[in-house]
């Protein structure tokens, strides 16, 4: 669903999380104590939050113009109204003013022994009772249509003050992004006068964290082939041979497709798949999973319910976790501490490790990886709308 065709409340909706999206980003990315600042990573995370910015300065503006929108309906409807009241209040007050000319010409009761004959003033008393009846609903008609007035011009003071809000807001934040931009610019030069040095960093990591990839793909193509020893049957090459329980087991994992919880509440600083760098656009990255960041003292939580069939540790130290979930597996990987052990059930939730914060850059970052037996699959199409 395009944002233009959102009403206001699902709007309403959206700022909310994109304030919140940016509170959270400002926490993990930014008010991180760091004892060596990388220009490269500061540049990608200010994108990210200037990114964000972005799309809750398009929220505020779109808000604004359905609220808008409702003002000007709110001022028609209110101008119809006083039509109607005025109307209204004229024929009533030529009512009351012809009920008070009858009773000065002649009483009821001369109107009624005026008749010809009982059937007449059968009708004439039918007359004067409707007549009656139909003076009271006009003066109540009258009330009810006044009221409704005064309701609608509280609702459009509200919402005249709400719009008032929201363009304070959508300042605030123009100028918020002005600054952030700013910012953006001159690490972007300071990155340019030393290209070579961050490319060469960069290059680094994407090598070690391809050393990683395989070093887990490894682990798990041995795993299979063990976890197949002795069991009847064939399987694929580097497929699990699954017993009853374990298919049932995927058949409830599938089910919860879309809706498996979050391994660390965090932001998102890389998605999943093939994608060029945000800042060496000549330079392609393979995120094999989700880069997730947390703050200092973080768990990773299993997704589902499973048995731990590997664990690895990394040439620098950080250690990985591997989840079956019949022939499902989750890897949470760069943790430090480890609170599980090969071959032991864990169920949905439960913290298999501490995620290891890097003392020079501050980062708690937990890299998140989602296998179908040996194939990796975009985890953010099994994990709920965050």
């Amino acid at each position: 669903m395009s944002l233009h065709s959102q009403s206001r409340k699902e709007l309403e909706n959206r700022r909310k999380k994109l304030n919140k999206e940016i509170e959270k980003i400002n926490n993990l990315l930014f008010e991180t104590k760091k004892e060596k600042t990388d220009a490269l990573d500061d540049l990608k995370d200010l994108s990210q939050k200037i990114t964000v910015r972005e799309r809750l300065i398009e929220t505020i503006e779109l808000e604004t113009e359905e609220l808008s929108k409702e003002i000007k309906q709110n001022e028609k409807k209110i101008e119809q109204n006083n039509k109607e009241l005025a109307s209204l209040k004229a024929d009533y007050a030529e009512m009351v003013f012809k009920s008070y000319k009858s009773k000065s010409q002649q009483s009821k009761t001369m109107f009624l022994l005026s008749s010809e004959n009982f059937l007449q003033a059968y009708k004439r008393i039918k007359y004067i009772e409707q007549y009656k009846s139909f003076r009271k609903k006009q003066g109540e008609r009258v009330i009810a249509k006044t009221e409704e007035i005064r309701k609608l011009n509280d609702s459009l003071t509200k919402k005249k003050n709400q719009k008032k809000v929201l363009i304070n807001a959508e300042k605030n934040q123009k100028k918020k992004i002005e600054s952030e931009k700013e910012e953006q610019e001159t690490l972007v030069t300071k990155i340019k006068t030393q290209e070579s040095k961050y490319k060469n960093e960069l290059q680094k990591k994407i090598r070690e964290e391809k050393a990683l990839a395989k070093k887990i793909d490894k682990a798990i193509r041995d795993a299979i082939a063990k976890a197949n020893k002795g069991k009847k049957g064939t399987a694929k090459k580097n497929e699990f041979l699954l017993s009853k329980a374990e298919k049932a087991l995927k058949a409830n994992f599938e089910q919860n497709k879309g809706n498996l919880p979050w391994p660390l509440d965090g932001v998102v600083t890389r998605k999943f798949g093939v994608q060029p760098h945000p800042t060496f656009k000549s330079i392609t990255i393979n995120s094999t999973g989700l880069h997730i960041r947390g703050k200092q003292g973080d768990v990773a939580k299993s997704v589902f319910n499973g048995k731990v069939l590997n664990i690895t540790k990394s040439d620098k130290g950080t250690k990985s976790v591997m989840v079956q979930h019949g022939d499902y597996i989750t890897t949470y990987s760069n943790l430090r501490d480890i609170f599980v052990t090969k071959g032991q059930s864990v169920k949905t939730g439960d913290a298999v490790g501490k995620i290891f914060t890097d003392k020079i850059t501050g980062k708690t970052d937990l890299v998140f990886v989602l296998f179908k037996n040996t194939d990796r699959l975009n985890p953010s199409d099994w994990i709920r709308a965050n």
